[in-house]
Parts: C-alpha cells; structure tokens; sequence
C-alpha cells in the first residue's frame, strides 16, 4: 500500500479543497493531513476519510487503503465505513424523537409501558430519557457467553439484568441501553429499526452510503473490512463466533449487533464521511437540510443541548457533550459543542457556536483490534478548531 508522501499526494488529488466565503486556516489543515497520513504510515489504521466544513467551506480527504495488503485498493471518498457507535445517534436517537414528535413516544415515560418485560426489580422510574442519556444504571453491554442469537434472546438478556444504580443518579455508557431502544422503535414503528431509519432519516438527507446490512445493496469491495479472524484462542474474547481466517468486510464487526442479525440499536450501521457530514449539516440547519426537514427544530436541539439529570455527566439526547469519551472536541471546541464516537475509529463532532462539523472515519480495529488512535482524535479535534478559527471555550449554559 502506499505510504508518507504518496498517501497524501493521492489524497490531495483526488479531493480538492471546495472553495467558499471562508478560508480554512492552511497551516492547519496541512497539520490535519500530516497527523492522519502518519496514523496510516504507522499501522494506526489502514486507511480513513476526514471532512471539515465551515460555512459552505469543505476540506474533505481519503488516506490509505482498505487493508495493509499488498495491492489493496485505496481508501476514496465513496469507500463506507462501519460506523459502530456512531449507529446511536445516526439512527436510534433520531427515529426514536421522531416517535414522539408523532405522539408514538415519550421520553419521561417509564421503560416498562413500552417493554413490559423490562419492570419491577427497582426499574420502575427508569425513563426512556434515562437510556437516551446513559443514566438507566445497567451495566455496559450483554454478555458474549453462553452463546445466544436473535433479537428474542437480546431482549431476555436485557431485561434480566438488574440495574447497578438508581435511574438518574449515575452515568454509564451502555450498550444495553440502546439495544432496547431499537427494540422500543421497532415495537412502536411497526417496522424494523433498519427499515424505520431507511425511510426517514437517511433517504431523505440523500444519505445514499448509510445504512445497515449494506452487502444488500453493495459490493464487499465497496467496504472496509474490520476483522480478520485469528486462532480461536486468540480471538475468543471478542469474536468466538469467527472461524480462523474469516473476514468482516460489510458485516457488522460489534459482536452484539452480529449476534442480532446486524441490526441493533447500538451498532450495525455503514457509512461515508460525506453521508455523515450531511447530517450533521441538518443539526446546525435545526433539522432541515435542501429544504427538505427530517427533525423539528426542537428535535434537533434535544440531540445538541444538555439532557441528562442533573449533576450527572453533561449528555445530550445520544449525542455527547462532556464527558471522558469526548476527545473529538479537543482543546479549543467549547463543551457545548456535541459529537460521538465509534469503536471501529471513527467520530462525528459539531460546534454550533461557530458552526463548524467534522468528521473521521477508519477501520483501525482492522485486522486484529489491537490499535488504538484515541491520540489522534484529540490531535484532529484541536487542529480542525484552528482551521476554523475557534476562539478558546467558553461557559457552557447547562439549562434545557
């Protein structure tokens, strides 16, 4: 595969900065390609898509290729991504406000009303605003072992888990919560979470790369690949359900998701930079985006302003704003800004004080799951902010 200079050289030519009103800072965003081109030369991960955009200005870039193969194809703009955590607030959060803006939802109402299974044991208080924020007090994720398949057996092993903390009082960022929330969508939509998301979230926003089980609709060449199976004893931790040699290349790498059937509220969801700067575009546009609206505006504003209870880690609906995973907003992003990130190596985050959004993709869980980039989000967070001229942070109003 390429490397040093010919990462860069490729990426330059082949998606050219698009001129605007605004001008990016140069320094910065040749920074921007210096960091990401040096992850790729370094193994950090094979390959990766970067978009930031102000103001109709875009700086948009490809690195690397698909695998560190010999002849692997390179990394483009169009190659998709699985976007992991990202699944939260791409598809579950949204579709999940957009029940309540059709009065299907309530986010203060009791977990129980829509998944009886899920009462008594102490979770009676526990809202669905408790799962949208990380403050339900289940534990991180369902366990790989003994073995289990299908949505069915999902939802047991949810519900049988007892909460570790009053609803409201702690903050853990689970799994778990969003596995039952895409069952609650599904249960309240009358149609899969897949499907629900599909029709009104990514169809709508032209978001033509997004969506789960994507080797439906696409090439496995189209697709990163994220696993490559190692010896069961090696590889039994994460994915004991892999054979030796077997490769994730469009299907879902979070094993819960895959034990799912490859869509789960919490994972399961394939995308591009682009598709993802979209969307982000419809937050700071308040939920509009070409004239075509996907979110109220107050919608859109839950998934950007603090929503968890108080005294808690500064959530927002899905998306975060302040807490240990939120390296993305760097050094110079105010918190009020907002963003996730991903475990395959991925993150979207969005300042509306300066109206700035950007975005990383990569597969650097590729071949085995032993990088690790979480340096580089910070580093990218802090060089996009003097790209954009971000002033220093300022004092977040914590008032919903």
């Amino acid at each position: 595969m390429p490397t040093g200079a010919a990462i860069l050289l490729g990426a330059c030519a082949a998606a050219p900065i698009k001129p605007a009103g605004f001008a990016f800072d140069g320094a910065a965003l040749g920074a921007i390609d210096s960091a990401i081109g040096a992850a790729v030369e370094r193994r950090g991960m094979p390959g990766a898509q970067f978009h930031l955009e102000k103001d109709g200005a875009v700086f948009e870039r490809a690195y690397g290729a698909l695998g560190y193969e010999a002849g692997a194809p390179a990394v483009t703009l169009s190659t998709v991504f699985d976007v992991a955590s990202l699944t939260k607030v791409l598809a579950t959060a949204p579709s999940v406000l957009l029940l309540v803006e059709q009065g299907k939802l309530d986010l203060e109402a009791p977990l129980y009303r829509y998944v009886p299974a899920c009462g008594g044991r102490g979770r009676d208080g526990l809202t669905l605003r408790h799962l949208l924020t990380h403050s339900s007090g289940f534990p991180a994720g369902l366990p790989a072992r003994p073995a289990w398949q299908g949505r069915a057996a999902a939802l047991a092993l949810a519900c049988g888990k007892d909460i570790t903390d009053a609803p409201g009082t702690a903050f853990r960022y689970s799994d778990i919560n969003y596995v039952l929330l895409g069952i609650v969508v599904e249960q309240t939509a009358g149609m899969a979470l897949d499907q629900f998301a599909a029709r009104h979230i990514f169809a709508p926003l032209a978001m033509r790369h997004t969506g789960f089980l994507p080797l439906q609709r696409m090439a496995a060449q189209a697709i990163a690949p994220t696993h490559l199976a190692a010896p069961a004893a090696a590889d039994q931790t994460l994915h004991p359900d892999l054979a030796h040699g077997e490769i994730l290349q469009g299907v879902v790498h979070d094993p819960t998701a895959r034990r799912m059937g490859g869509v789960a509220g919490s994972a399961g969801l394939f995308s591009t930079a682009p598709d993802l700067a979209r969307y982000a575009r419809m937050l700071l546009n308040e939920g509009e985006l070409d004239g075509v609206r996907v979110l109220s505006p107050a919608s859109a504003r839950l998934l950007g302003t603090v929503q968890s209870p108080p005294g808690l880690t500064l959530r927002a609906i899905g998306m975060d704003i302040d807490s240990p995973f939120a390296r993305p907003r760097g050094t110079l992003f105010p918190v009020g800004s907002y963003g996730h990130t991903g475990y395959t190596g991925c993150f979207l985050w969005i300042d509306p004080a300066s109206r700035t959004l950007y975005t990383l993709l990569s597969n650097r869980v590729y071949p085995d799951d032993k990088s690790n980039i979480l340096p580089l989000y910070g580093e990218l967070g802090t060089l996009a902010a003097q790209a954009a001229g971000v002033a220093p942070p300022q004092a977040l109003t914590t008032s919903r």
